[in-house]
């Protein structure tokens, strides 16, 4: 059987906490590519133990921008992008190789296992999160969103079963700091595409989103985390909205 080459690329900024047991669980790949957009802390030196392919681009142009550099670096036939907050378990491991040698896709989606809080979340909207990481290098490129990037592919995709598993929140420090950052660079994206909003429109979007990811999709079976986790993205919301009132005045 033929030997298939993967890459995987990885975009990084102050992310010593997190980044080596990462880059542990991909250090069978045959190439790993970091792009950094200016670590101060100890990230490049924990990336440099696992590969020398490290480009460090200061230019923040967004995550589509900077996940397509880490692409052009790429020099095999598949590739898996991960972020430094995720994990491939050995089960996904072999399931990433059987599906290149074997699949008939050209990509595939992973569904991806969040931990909120150190809990397990099933419920709330939160999964199986199926998001498209692997495929063929030639026939894929990110779009140039400056959040909530996409991977564009021209041919049939499928799917896998084991998760990608993804450590997204482990404080609720950090739940505050990706939510100003995340609320701030969507309401960015949605500004430039000519959307406008509210102090109203705010409030009912984030109390829209409560009810959804709490009641609707159940999140309250997830415990205390479930209802945190669905005020969490509630007040994401009504941040973004209300940042975006205030760019389109």
């Amino acid at each position: 059987m033929q030997e298939i080459k993967l890459s995987v690329i990885i975009i990084t900024k102050d992310e010593q906490d997190l980044i080596r047991d990462c880059l542990e669980s991909v250090s069978w790949a045959d190439e790993i590519i970091i792009v950094d957009s200016g670590s101060t802390d100890n990230t490049l030196d924990i990336c440099r133990e696992y590969t020398n392919n490290i480009l460090i681009n200061n230019d923040w142009q967004g995550f589509g921008y900077q996940k397509n550099l880490a692409l052009q670096q790429a020099t095999e036939e598949w590739v898996l992008s991960i972020d430094a907050d995720e994990r491939v378990t050995a089960e996904l491991k072999q399931q990433i190789q059987l599906a290149t040698r074997t699949g008939s896709h050209i990509a595939y989606k992973i569904p991806r296992l969040a931990y909120f809080l150190g809990k397990e979340m099933r419920h709330g909207g939160w999964w199986p999160d199926y998001v498209l990481r692997l495929f063929l290098r030639k026939n894929a490129k990110f779009s140039h969103d400056i959040v909530h990037e996409r991977v564009l592919v021209d041919g049939a995709v499928g799917r896998l079963k084991t998760p990608l598993l993804h450590y997204s929140y482990t404080s609720l420090e950090q739940v505050l700091v990706k939510n100003d950052k995340y609320s701030t660079a969507a309401a960015i994206k949605a500004h430039q595409q000519g959307k406008q909003s509210s102090l109203a429109k705010a409030l009912v979007k984030a109390g829209w989103t409560f009810f959804h990811a709490y009641i609707f999709r159940a999140g309250f079976l997830d415990g205390n985390e479930g209802f945190i986790a669905a005020l969490s993205k509630a007040e994401e919301t009504y941040y973004r909205q209300l940042k975006l009132s205030y760019m389109s005045k």
